[in-house]
């Protein structure tokens, strides 16, 4: 007997993303994340390159394992590589914070701001 899970992908991987419909049929395997890439056609196992990258799937906005279970209803969402290291977008931005402070304490010890 053959079960069957409707999905809705969202694939954010190309820029805007694209959602679409999945009615996946399935029997003798697991309902898990993994499952359902490699019957989109996304990936070949959990060492895809395609998919390798740490937190490139998930399900309603939440990162997922392979492994994990996934429902009928639920949205699988395929997201895109990350543009700037988190951590380094937020040294950047504390360092700019620090510096803009430096300035306007050197401002006001040369008298150029009143304060007001």
């Amino acid at each position: 007997m053959a079960n069957k899970i409707h999905l809705l992908v969202c694939d954010a991987r190309q820029g805007d993303p694209v959602m679409t419909d999945f009615m996946w049929e399935f029997s003798g395997i697991d309902a898990t994340v993994g499952n359902a890439l490699i019957a989109l056609g996304v990936a070949d196992s959990p060492t895809d390159p395609r998919i390798a990258r740490k937190g490139c799937y998930g399900v309603f906005g939440k990162r997922k394992d392979w492994d994990a279970p996934i429902y009928d209803g639920d949205r699988l969402e395929l997201y895109s590589e990350l543009l700037i290291d988190p951590m380094i977008g937020r040294r950047k931005k504390a360092n700019k914070d620090h510096d803009a402070r430096l300035q306007a304490k050197a401002a006001v010890k040369k008298g150029r701001f009143s304060g007001k």
